[in-house]
């Protein structure tokens, strides 16, 4: 019986695979983001202390740096919660 089940169940195992890889290049991409606007805040605080922008221009683009990097830890947040669950199904199944 177990060689049918594996037969059976072989489509929806590959389907869960490529699922699974997809959501793996997703978190990759997402943390890939989240560090190029760390290196925009960097770059930003050296431009301030070398006088090549002003105050008011640093504070316009700090601000939206800050909110696209809370806006990606609050989808990180999420997409956490989801990686628990999933590993609490797996553990299931074995």
């Amino acid at each position: 019986m177990l060689l049918v089940d594996d037969i059976l169940f072989s489509p929806v195992k590959g389907i869960m695979w490529i699922f699974r890889q997809i959501h793996e290049l997703a978190e990759e991409e997402l943390a890939g983001e989240a560090d190029r606007i760390r290196e925009s805040l960097t770059e930003l605080y050296m431009q301030l202390e070398t006088g090549e922008i002003t105050e008011e221009e640093f504070e316009q683009q700090e601000a939206v740096l800050l909110d696209r990097l809370d806006a990606l830890d609050e989808e990180d947040d999420v997409i956490g919660y989801d990686d628990a669950d999933d590993n609490e199904e797996d553990e299931e199944a074995k």
